[in-house]
């Protein structure tokens, strides 16, 4: 039985809060696009690993799900998180990120994050 685009999310998101890369790759296509919107955009699993543990960042980031939708080949997760870096310490964000799947594997994920208070 192959797994529901619900649940290749809830690995993904489950890898990066505990900075597991192969977690995480193994849910992605060879050629994946993260798009993260006001940043930048990685190409294939090479540059998506090394945006996982971003060196401006320390540490995993804690997510809290709120939200998640699902449209044919399309799931978007929303929530809020935490993280801290390098430079200015601890922040909070709220997040969307929309991922589009090819074959049971996430293909693009457009990640959009806005700071809070």
């Amino acid at each position: 039985m192959s797994q529901s685009l619900r649940d290749i999310v809830t690995t993904y998101i489950d890898g990066f809060r505990a900075s597991d890369h192969e977690r995480i790759l193994a849910t992605l296509t060879d050629d994946v696009e993260w798009v993260i919107h006001g940043h930048r955009t990685t190409r294939g699993k090479a540059e998506f690993d090394a945006e996982i543990e971003n060196p401006a960042f320390t540490g995993s980031p804690t997510l809290d799900v709120q939200h998640l939708y699902e449209d044919g080949d399309v799931l978007v997760a929303t929530g809020e998180g935490g993280g801290a870096t390098v430079a200015d310490g601890p922040f909070r964000f709220a997040f969307a990120d929309v991922f589009t799947f090819r074959a049971g594997l996430i293909a693009r994920v457009d990640s959009y994050v806005v700071p809070l208070d």
